[in-house]
């Protein structure tokens, strides 16, 4: 063999060397697509309509690709019984109530099956468990309905602000209406003065309280002094007794009076009864009539001749002792 068949020799091998080595990088890559070199177990899941899916289609779990779509055969009368080969090591995150979903790689790409994990109180799926179904077209219904919802919403939100905006209801007037703005204006500024006012009430109350903790105050005193708070509650005390005799003298004052206003004693007479006071105001006058009588009398006994040396006698005797 001269050299130039060696050199041919050469260069078909390196050849066949590199096409052995990109076909099994080929092989590993796709079969790392495919999770054809992991553990994984066997699910199943029976659609009415698959919507275009393949076999060898992915399976999605929470956004991350977890297996295959293995088969697709079908099952009864028109549904379609879809096998899945599921990686082991999600097994636990998958429940028997889980729930599987045909859905789209996008807005154009190929179709995929989507897995709900179900509610953690449910043991996790096993090899040959068959997972219930949830058709797009209901969730297609629960987006209506909340597009219907978002309709509404926007209907009221729109009836709201054009009322707003034409000056209606509170928010409206304080946004179209001076006159409320300026008043609210002052109320705020109301607000403001009477929060000033209350802080300065405040420190005053606390400057007072201060002072009234300091010692050599009455308060103090009354507080921490047990001689001073017992003085208190001795002339307290006696302020009771004094209320006590106060309040018997004025019984004793009511009884008076009230006898004083009856008609069997002589002052309660001579203050109720007319006649009695008439009978006493006529022998006041008789008296003092016949006090005068007697003075003449006695005037005239003085001059008598018989008794005129009795009374120079007298006169004389008071003369002498003064």
């Amino acid at each position: 063999m001269n050299n130039a068949d060696k050199k041919r020799t050469v260069i078909v091998g390196i050849f066949v060397l590199l096409g052995i080595v990109i076909l099994v990088a080929g092989v590993l890559t796709l079969g790392s697509q495919q999770k054809a070199f992991v553990k994984s177990i066997r699910l199943t899941s029976i659609f009415d309509d698959v919507e275009g899916l393949t076999a060898g289609n992915n399976v999605w779990f929470s956004g991350v690709k977890i297996g295959t779509v293995k088969k697709i055969n079908f099952h009864g009368k028109s549904q379609v019984e879809i096998e899945m080969d599921i990686e082991r090591n999600v097994r636990e995150y998958i429940h028997k109530d889980a729930t599987a979903t045909i859905s789209s790689d996008g807005f154009i790409g190929n179709k995929i099956v989507v897995i709900q994990g179900g509610s953690p109180e449910a043991p996790p799926v096993e090899n040959g468990d068959v997972i219930r179904s949830e058709s797009p077209a209901d969730m297609m219904e629960t987006l209506q309905v909340n597009n219907m919802n978002l309709v509404a919403i926007t209907d009221d939100l729109k009836k709201i602000t054009a009322r707003i905006a034409s000056g209606q209801g509170t928010v409206g007037a304080l946004l179209s209406d001076s006159t409320l703005a300026t008043d609210f204006k002052a109320i705020v500024s109301s607000l403001k003065s009477t929060a000033s006012h209350s802080e300065a009430v405040s420190r005053s109350l606390s400057r007072f309280t201060e002072k009234l903790n300091q010692e050599g105050t009455l308060v103090n005193d009354l507080l921490t002094d047990t001689t001073v708070y017992s003085k208190l509650q001795a002339a307290v005390a006696g302020l009771e007794a004094v209320s006590v005799s106060a309040a018997s003298i004025t019984e004793n004052l009511e009884r008076v009076s009230a006898r004083l206003e009856s008609k069997d004693n002589a002052v309660g007479m001579l203050l109720s009864d007319q006649e009695v006071a008439g009978t006493l105001k006529s022998t006041l006058e008789n008296l003092e009539s016949s006090s005068e009588k007697l003075d003449e009398n006695m005037e005239a006994l003085r001059h008598n001749f018989l008794f005129r040396r009795y009374f120079r006698k007298k006169e004389k005797e008071e003369a002498g002792s003064n």
